[in-house]
């Protein structure tokens, strides 16, 4: 495989949009983040962090948006095109994005995962702490939806993505096929 050069990691512009959203799209493809496929980047909250990663032909290989909300930073979207991961990519983003956070009053950095083990991997990798885990579940054909209720004229439900605390994993897994343990992972800012 010949070997690429580094990207140069810069400021997010809005005519970076569809590379952004190939970037996430091919990334996410191959993680438990399968089905969260976003036909537009989101607005990010105010004051943010938004940084992309370009290969020399133009083409956007790594993603980094950061919002800002009173003393707390969380990573919205961090991804790596599969061509180019494991080439510190992600890292590089990170290194940019740090000081940049300094005057928006953040104190804490977070970031919220799944069992990726090379997101997990990456995340202690670069300083983050996990803080706390609780289950994302997903419900779908096939699986029991006992005690699930709709509104008048709706049929029973189809698909549906909710929140359940980590203690109850074994009954969730024994009851529905996709569940995945969602970690939080934090970071201090300005130490």
């Amino acid at each position: 495989m010949p070997a690429h050069p580094a990207p140069t990691i810069r400021a997010y512009s809005p005519a970076d949009e569809p590379g952004w959203i190939r970037c996430r799209a091919l990334s996410f493809l191959g993680s438990q983040y399968f089905d969260d496929v976003l036909p537009r980047r989101p607005d990010p909250a105010e004051p943010s962090v938004a940084l992309v990663a370009e290969d020399p032909d133009g083409t956007i290989v790594g993603i980094l948006d950061i919002g800002v909300e009173g003393g707390l930073a969380t990573i919205d979207t961090v991804a790596v095109h599969p061509d180019h991961q494991g080439r510190r990519v992600a890292t590089a983003l990170l290194e940019v994005a740090l000081p940049l956070l300094a005057g928006t009053g953040a104190t804490e950095l977070d970031a919220w995962t799944r069992e990726d083990p090379a997101a997990n991997a990456w995340y202690r990798r670069v300083g983050f702490v996990e803080e706390t885990r609780y289950l994302h579940v997903f419900v779908s054909e096939g699986d029991d939806t006992t005690g699930f209720t709709t509104p008048d004229g709706l049929g029973r439900p189809v698909l549906a993505f909710l929140h359940a605390p980590i203690e109850r994993e074994a009954e969730m897994r024994a009851r529905f096929r996709r569940v995945h343990v969602c970690r939080r992972y934090v970071q201090p800012l300005g130490a």
